[in-house]
């Protein structure tokens, strides 16, 4: 019996030392800025529901690999290395890599290689050559009926037939351009080329910017340096002109639609009829208060009624096309903010509002898939920090929980609208793949959940809430020290951001922290971030707060997670410093400047200084025009506040910056040395709103070393 419990005793000690060796890991800065594929939560490459069938595919091991619904069995149905001597027969170069695939039916899938579209039909083992397009294009899109793609070169837009390239647009001026996103990508558009249902037609947007101020961007790599001239229309200028137009690629001609004037408008919501005799547009005036969802006929272009008109006092934000009911293609879908929260109602085509298929205070984050009478989403409607999948029915407005853990779901939907995929994370859980029928029941994990950092030491985190002066919950996330030690006490790095349509804390792998922030816990600090009123998911008067007047509720409410922070025994309450980016770096300045003495050390990248080189779309939604809100512009500029500043202050910023333009930080930096103001300046040449690439180990040594040598 001695020997036995010497034994286990043994045991029990090689275990736990072990374990303890196994979470000795560090991240290192490599880690930090996601260079190291080992700390990537897995995942599964491609997956995709294999047309109307139960069967489903994903890439593996360069290995095209099926399930279905009904088993846990997984098939090889064709490997790179059987597709690579079919691609040599079209003349295209061997590939390592499976290519990322769309099945078109249940048995053929599409995809692109060398600018050639194939297909592929599994039972036959034939590939097809179904086009060809340039290879210099851009923004591809493919129509899937007849195979036609439309792409951009440069400012134009082209549609590839059979391989033929026919030009769409033949614009010389290339302040006009064509098949391109619009609105600087604002109000949820991210494309400019709409291929209709049945694919008789396409639209596309059509830009002229010719009107709008050249904006220098100056390249110093040739040896004389050299200007890029980019459209930058600032907030209170003349802005660009966007028209929508649609082409008939039998007659060879373009119909634009007759949107009206003012010209200074947005055209937000491009959505096809599913009889490709209308088109919707979404159109929302320039001080975005007034929207009108316009139908229009296809064919000739003209105007044909608004369905509905939506207006606020402080701003509209149409983000969504039309989702049309299969099973009623009179009937649609529209996502919208008008009560305060975004959901979901019901119109039919002549734009009789039918119902409110949801509410409540919460909101429908996205809108999954529909089938039948029922529609799938992920929602708020258990936390904001969460995005939980739902179903509701649109007869009876019952709504059903379908994803079973609470956390931030992704899902997908099968043509029969019998199962989906359930991809999701939370604090707990890195990520994990599952099968759902429509009701939630769990029929397989697909991929179950490892944790890449298991074996990394991690400072503990936890999530909770805080009250602001007006007694709003607002969401706290802190990453203590690796080895905490209450007794003694710790720097503060308060990570922030703060802005519109961004929520840094959220019930998701790490709580949304990142890895840098755990490697700036690993280094010795409590790390503190704070969602103020104007982040995201909380609803419109909770985002909408800032308006005509930002950088102050903001701050505001960050100065309560000080406040908090100063309560804490563990907290050195004379070294707190401040980072974040972009508005985040606003925000970063504001803090400083607006509570001298209280961060003995900040750091700002990319940041606004002055809201009126700021672009027209995101700065007058939340601004206004700066000579209709020139207290609020004011009480914003940073500029005014040079003289407050007490700690150390280093400011980044990319000098090929188009979003935030250099110009900001430049300013600053000139006004602080007409007041003889000490400021640390560090610039990323050639880099844009954001260091990418192997430099970007670079930036984050660069504030490691700056909260190190300072605070």
């Amino acid at each position: 019996m001695k020997r036995i419990l010497n034994y286990f005793f043994l045991l029990v000690l090689f275990f736990t030392l072990n374990t303890v060796k196994a979470q000795d890991k560090l991240l290192t800065l490599k880690d930090a800025v996601w260079m190291n594929p080992d700390t990537y939560p897995s995942s599964l490459k491609n997956l995709k529901w294999k047309g109307a069938s139960d069967d489903f595919t994903y890439i593996a091991k360069n290995k095209l690999v099926k399930g279905n619904v009904n088993s846990e069995k997984r098939d090889t149905i064709l490997s790179v290395d059987e597709l690579n001597p079919l691609l040599s027969e079209f003349g295209i170069k061997e590939s390592k890599g499976f290519p990322s695939i769309k099945w078109i039916n249940k048995n053929e899938f599409i995809f692109k290689k060398q600018a050639c579209l194939f297909s592929f039909d599994i039972n036959k083992k034939k590939l097809k050559l179904l086009n060809r397009y340039d290879d210099k294009a851009n923004n591809v899109e493919i129509e899937e009926n007849n195979f036609k793609i439309a792409y951009t070169k440069e400012n134009n837009l082209y549609v590839s037939i059979d391989g033929y390239e026919v030009p769409v647009t033949n614009d010389k001026n290339k302040g006009i351009v064509n098949g391109q996103a619009v609105h600087r990508n604002e109000f949820g558009i991210n494309g400019g080329i709409f291929w209709s249902p049945k694919g008789n037609l396409l639209a596309y947007y059509r830009m002229d910017e010719t009107m709008v101020t050249d904006y220098p961007i100056v390249d110093i790599t040739t040896r004389i340096a050299t200007v890029e001239n980019i459209k930058y229309p600032m907030a209170g200028m003349t802005s660009h002109q966007v028209t929508l137009g649609v082409y008939n690629p039998v007659t060879n001609k373009t119909v634009f639609m007759k949107t009206g004037q003012p010209a200074e408008q947005y055209l937000c919501s491009i959505t096809w009829d599913p009889n490709e005799k209308y088109i919707y547009i979404a159109i929302l005036n320039r001080d975005q208060n007034h929207l009108k969802l316009n139908k229009y006929n296809a064919a000739t272009g003209d105007f044909v009624k608004t369905l509905f008109e939506e207006k606020n006092k402080k701003y509209v934000e149409p983000e969504n096309s039309l989702y049309f009911l299969k099973s009623s293609p009179d009937k649609f879908i529209w996502l919208s903010r008008r009560d305060g929260f975004k959901h979901m109602y019901l119109y039919n085509t002549d734009g009789k509002l039918l119902k409110q298929i949801t509410k409540g205070k919460w909101l429908v984050n996205s809108i999954v898939g529909i089938h039948g009478n029922y529609v799938f989403f992920t929602s708020t409607k258990i936390s904001p920090l969460n995005k939980d999948l739902f179903s509701v029915n649109i007869k009876n407005l019952k709504i059903n929980k379908i994803s079973h853990n609470d956390g931030t779901h992704t899902a997908y939907l099968n043509e029969n609208g019998k199962y989906l995929f359930d991809i999701y994370s939370s604090i707990d859980i890195t990520k994990e793949y599952l099968l759902l029928n429509s009701k939630g029941e769990k029929l397989q994990t697909l991929l179950p959940d490892k944790n890449p950092l298991k074996d990394y030491k991690l400072g503990e985190m936890s999530v909770f809430t805080i009250k602001n002066n007006e007694g709003t919950d607002l969401y706290c996330r802190m990453i203590k020290p690796i080895d905490f030690d209450a007794t003694k006490k710790y720097p503060v790095f308060l990570y922030v951001y703060g802005g519109p349509h961004a929520q840094l804390i959220t019930n998701s792998w790490l709580g949304g922290a990142g890895l840098f922030l755990n490697y700036m816990a690993e280094k010795g600090y409590v790390v503190f971030t704070l969602d103020n009123r104007g982040s995201a998911n909380r609803g419109f008067d909770f985002e909408s707060a800032i308006y005509r007047n930002c950088g102050t509720v903001e701050v505001e409410d960050q100065m309560k997670g000080v406040e908090y922070l100063k309560t804490l025994p563990f907290v050195d309450t004379t070294r707190i410093g401040v980072d974040g980016w972009s508005y985040g770096g606003f925000m970063t300045i504001s803090l400083t400047l607006k509570n001298p003495g209280v961060f003995k050390v900040a750091c700002a990248g990319g940041p606004v200084i002055d809201w009126k080189y700021y672009e027209v779309m995101y700065g007058e939604r939340y601004m206004d025009k700066p000579q209709d809100n020139p207290i609020g512009y004011k009480n914003a500029c940073l500029l005014n506040y040079v003289d407050n500043l007490k700690g150390k202050l280093l400011i980044l910023h990319g000098t090929s910056d188009p979003t935030v333009m250099w110009q900001n930080s430049l300013r600053f930096i000139k006004t602080c040395i007409e007041h003889n103001v000490q400021v640390d300046y560090f610039v990323y040449p050639g880099h844009g709103h954001n260091v990418r690439g192997k430099d970007r180990i670079h930036m984050y040594q660069k504030i490691e070393n700056y909260f190190k040598d300072y605070l």
